[in-house]
């Protein structure tokens, strides 16, 4: 079961460096052959590329520690992604926050309960501004009727 007072926690600040070889490891990661992100100077982020940060956040940083999902019955329901402007190019440094903003639950198709958890990072650059925001859903799945385990 989450926990319902895990709403409005906020984890640590962060700071994620925007690397341009980390651009260029994660866009042939993924496919791509966008010479934007392969061979520029100062490439742009792919736009799922803000994932990264959860290589960059420690211990009291991660807001999603405190949900406390049961995690043989979760599961990454969803992913956002927003940006103000621009995405960040290489050599830019973001300072980044978590925030539990909504938790809510949904009857399932055989009946059992699920639980969603939605957490929105903020990603501003170095004079504050915000620069893009991800916004993750997670969702733990409820037992159905009469299951015993």
């Amino acid at each position: 079961m989450a926990n319902p007072a895990a709403v409005g926690h906020e984890g640590e600040p962060f700071r994620l460096d925007v690397e341009r070889g980390k651009i260029r490891e994660f866009a042939r990661a993924t496919g791509s052959s966008n010479p934007a992100y392969l061979d520029a100077e100062r490439p742009p982020v792919p736009p799922t590329f803000l994932t990264t940060q959860f290589f960059w956040q420690d211990g009291g940083a991660d807001a999603w520690q405190r949900v406390e999902l049961n995690q043989q019955r979760g599961m990454h329901a969803e992913q956002e992604y927003v940006f103000h402007g621009q995405p960040p190019v290489a050599g830019t440094s973001l300072r980044c926050r978590s925030k539990i903003t909504e938790m809510y639950e949904k009857r399932g198709r055989r009946g059992g309960v699920m639980t969603f958890v939605v957490m929105v990072t903020e990603f501003r650059d170095e004079t504050g501004r915000l620069v893009a925001e991800a916004k993750m859903t997670g969702v733990e799945t409820g037992r159905t009727p009469g299951e015993t385990s």
